[in-house]
C-alpha cells in the first residue's frame, strides 16, 4: 500500500504540471543515467520532461529521484554517447507530452511522440502525458462482455474479454506477427476500433511497418482514443517482458537494492501502474494483446510471474500444431480464458467447446497407441473419436485475409454463432460423411460441406 501510495503521489505531482523551475547543467553521466545540477532551492518534479542537447540533436531527460545538494537523476530517452558535462539543461515544468487524437493514426511515434517515419509533423490538436491515473472504479465497466474476433478457435476455446489482457504465447516462426495482424484486420472490420502496436524492445522486424518505440506512449494514445473518442482499441505489446527487463537495467543504475533474482524493488507496482490502465470505462474500452517471453521457460521467474496475474486469457501458437500445417497454430487444449464461463457466454457455448476439448485431449491420448499399433486395433467408440477429432483438428485451421496474397485463399471472418453451430455439428456426427481435406482452411460447416462434396466428385471423375 506503501509503494502503491508513493507511486500515485509521484505520478499526480507530474500531472500537476507546475512551471518550469529554469536551467541546470549536467552534473554526472553513467550510461543511460544522467543526474543533472540546478541553482537555487527549486527542483523539477519527478517524472519532469527535461530537455538538452547532444550533437546538435534534441535529448529528453526524465526526472527520477532527487539525490540531495540541488541534483535530480533521470533517465534518458535515447543515446548518451557524446554527452558532456555542464551542458545547459532546461526543465519544461511537465512529463513528457506525446500527441492524441485522430492525427497520430498510421503514423508511427517514438517515446517522446516525435515521429520517425519520414512522413513530416503530427497533425493533433492536443498532447497527453504518457504517465497517468487508472480509471477510478465507478468509472469502469463491471460487466463481463465477449470481444469476438472473427477466429474460430480463439472465440469457442479462449475467447477475449473487452477491455482484457490477453497474453500472447509462441516461438519464432509459428505466425505470431499474422495472428496479431489479422486481430487488426478483423478488429478494424467487425467493430470499427483502432489498434495500437507498441514495440516495447523487439528488432524492428518484429512490428515491421507497425511498429512504435515503447509501451507507455502507447498506452496514453490508446487511452485517449478510449476516453475521447468512445472507441474500442486494441493494443498490442510486443514484448511485455522487455518493460520488465529495461525496468530492472535502469533500476540498478539508479542505486535501488535489487528484488529477487536481481529484478527491481518496484517490480508489482510498474507492471501494476500500466496493467491498471488497460481497462474497459463506460465510454469505450482497450484490449491488450501482449506477447509474453518467458526467460529460460522458466513460469515462476517473477517477470512472467507478474504478468500472469494480470492476464485475462492466454493464447498458446504451438510449433507442433504448426507443424502439421494448421494455422492459426493456436494450441486448443493450452490456451486458457477466464471468459469460458457458463454465466458469461452461454450454456450452449460453453458446453460446445467442452467437447470440442474433450474429444481432442481423448484423440492425444490415444496417438501413442495409434503410433505402435495401428487403427486397427482401436474399439469402433474410439476409431469415431479419433475421425470426429481429426475433422475438428482441421476445422480450427481458418485462411487469414492478411495471408490471402500468400495463400491464394479468400480470408474469413466467422461469427461467433456459425462458429458454435459448426463444431456442434462435427461432434454430433453431423459431418461424418465429409472427407477431413473438407474442413481445412475453411470458414463455416457450409464452406466445409461444399468443398467436401467437390473433393467427393472430383473422385468420382477421377475414378
Amino acid at each position: 500500500m506503501l509503494k502503491n501510495g508513493i507511486a500515485r503521489s509521484l505520478r499526480a505531482t507530474a500531472l500537476r504540471r507546475p512551471a518550469g523551475v529554469g536551467d541546470g547543467n549536467i552534473h554526472t553521466v553513467i550510461g543511460a543515467v544522467v543526474d543533472v545540477k540546478f541553482e537555487g532551492e527549486n527542483l523539477p518534479s519527478i517524472l519532469n520532461a527535461l530537455e538538452t542537447q547532444n550533437g546538435g540533436n534534441k535529448l529528453i531527460l526524465e526526472v527520477a529521484q532527487h539525490l540531495g545538494e540541488n541534483i535530480v537523476r533521470c533517465i534518458a530517452m535515447d543515446g548518451t554517447e557524446g554527452l558532456v558535462r555542464g551542458s545547459k539543461v532546461s526543465d519544461t515544468g511537465a512529463p513528457i507530452m506525446v500527441p492524441v487524437g485522430p492525427g497520430v493514426l498510421g503514423r508511427i511515434l517514438n517515446v517522446t511522440g516525435d515521429p520517425i517515419d519520414e512522413r513530416g509533423p503530427v497533425k493533433h490538436d492536443k498532447k497527453a502525458p504518457i504517465h497517468a491515473e487508472a480509471p477510478l472504479f465507478t468509472d469502469q465497466s463491471t460487466t463481463a462482455e465477449v470481444l469476438v474476433t472473427g477466429i474460430k478457435v480463439v472465440d469457442l476455446l479462449a475467447p477475449y474479454a473487452r477491455g482484457g489482457k490477453i497474453g500472447l504465447f509462441g516461438g519464432a516462426g509459428v505466425g505470431k506477427t499474422v495472428f496479431i495482424q489479422e486481430l487488426i484486420n478483423n478488429i478494424a472490420k467487425a467493430h470499427g476500433g483502432y489498434s495500437v502496436f507498441t514495440g516495447v524492445g523487439e528488432r524492428t522486424r518484429e512490428g515491421n511497418d507497425l511498429y512504435h518505440e515503447m509501451q507507455e506512449t502507447g498506452v496514453t494514445i490508446a487511452e485517449d482514443f478510449r476516453d475521447s473518442e468512445g472507441q474500442d482499441v486494441l493494443l498490442f505489446i510486443d514484448n511485455i517482458f522487455r518493460f520488465t527487463q529495461a525496468g530492472s537495467e535502469v533500476s540498478a543504475l539508479l542505486g535501488r537494492i535489487p528484488s529477487a533474482v536481481g529484478y527491481q524493488p518496484t517490480l508489482a507496482v510498474d507492471m501494476g501502474g500500466m496493467q491498471e490502465r488497460i481497462t474497459t470505462t463506460q465510454k469505450g474500452s482497450i484490449t491488450s494483446v501482449q506477447a509474453v517471453y518467458v526467460p529460460a521457460d522458466d513460469l515462476t521467474d517473477p517477470a512472467p510471474a507478474t504478468t500472469f496475474a494480470h492476464l485475462d486469457a492466454t493464447t498458446v501458437l504451438s510449433r507442433g500444431i504448426s507443424e502439421l500445417g494448421i494455422y492459426p497454430a493456436v494450441d486448443p487444449l493450452d490456451s486458457k480464458s477466464r471468459m469460458l464461463d457458463p454465466r458469461i457466454v452461454g450454456e450452449d457455448h460453453y458446453n460446445t467447446a467442452s467437447r470440442v476439448q474433450q474429444m481432442l485431449q481423448e484423440y492425444k491420448s490415444l496417438q501413442d497407441i495409434i503410433a505402435i499399433l495401428g487403427m486397427d486395433e482401436l474399439s469402433e467408440a474410439d476409431k469415431l473419436t479419433v475421425e470426429r477429432a481429426r475433422k475438428l483438428q482441421r476445422f480450427l485451421s481458418q485462411p487469414f485475409t492478411v495471408a490471402q496474397v500468400f495463400t491464394g485463399i479468400e480470408g474469413k471472418l466467422v461469427a461467433l454463432k456459425d462458429t458454435i453451430r459448426s463444431f456442434k455439428a462435427i461432434i454430433n456426427g453431423e459431418a461424418d460423411d465429409l472427407p477431413e481435406g473438407a474442413f481445412y482452411m475453411v470458414g463455416d460447416i457450409e464452406s466445409a460441406r461444399a468443398k467436401g462434396e467437390k473433393i467427393l466428385a472430383d473422385l468420382e471423375k477421377s475414378s
